[in-house]
């Protein structure tokens, strides 16, 4: 009989919050490490990021998928600037905004990030072109090169011809692209998209995904937020969040 040697798998590695994380990639266009929030209820401390870490290169179309109640909200508020981490840090386009106070997170808002929300969050009495410059007179931009920027970004998502149209003129899917078109204008960093198809039916949401196909296709960095695996599986990369954690990354196309 031969002799057979037995070797042990190797344990897995465990990440805890104690132990040492490597520095941010400053290659990246967002770079997070040890991100834990945590929020105090009552006497009752609740953790809703467990040291989270991962890293978005420029030109990236990420999908953030998870069910209610992972962190993925959470860890959405984070990377755009809406909320702080409790610790850790988070670099985006290499500044270390979780270090920031107030006035320079807003700063940062609207150069670097673009946001599309579920609900569109136009204003109802403005034209599509009022609500795409918003931004923009946010950032104290001129009248006369407002209104270009704002035309070009609307011609971008197809809306050239509905300029002066105001949201209730426009079907969801259109409302949708204006407010593309308003996370656009700015030439932000990173598109932000929280559950965009969300209010939308079946064949709107495949032009609004298509739209973001496009849009990726000329360099832009998209980050969808989701719990609808169809949405997310667009993407070219998946991150699935689970109480609070990474359970998954992974490269899909």
């Amino acid at each position: 009989m031969s002799n057979v040697t037995l070797v042990s798998p190797p344990a897995p590695t465990i990440v805890t919050a104690d132990q040492p994380l490597r520095p941010h990639d400053p290659g990246s266009l967002i770079s997070m490490r040890g991100i834990w929030k945590t929020y105090q209820m009552g006497s009752e401390a609740v953790h809703a990021l467990h040291g989270v870490s991962f890293d978005i290169p420029k030109g990236e179309y990420i999908a953030i998928i998870g069910p209610s109640g992972s962190g993925k909200s959470t860890l959405m508020n984070l990377i755009g600037c809406l909320d702080t981490p409790s610790q850790g840090e988070y670099w985006l386009n290499s500044k270390n905004v979780s270090e920031m106070d107030d006035d320079e997170l807003a700063r940062i808002r609207n150069q670097e990030v673009g946001f599309v929300f579920q609900t569109f969050n136009l204003l109802a009495r403005a034209t599509a072109l009022h609500n795409v410059e918003l931004p923009l007179i946010y950032g104290g931009i001129g009248s006369a090169q407002r209104h270009e920027m704002a035309k070009q970004a609307l011609a971008a998502v197809d809306l050239a011809d509905r300029v002066t149209h105001r949201p209730n003129e426009l079907s969801g899917g259109q409302r949708q692209r204006v407010a593309i078109a308003r996370a656009l204008v700015n030439h932000p960093s990173i598109l932000l998209a929280d559950e965009p198809t969300g209010a939308l039916d079946t064949h709107t949401s495949m032009e609004i995904m298509d739209l973001f196909d496009r849009l990726h296709g000329e360099g832009n960095t998209i980050i969808v937020v989701t719990h609808e695996a169809d949405i997310a599986a667009r993407a070219h990369r998946m991150v699935s969040i689970r109480d609070g954690l990474i359970e998954k990354d992974e490269k899909i196309r």
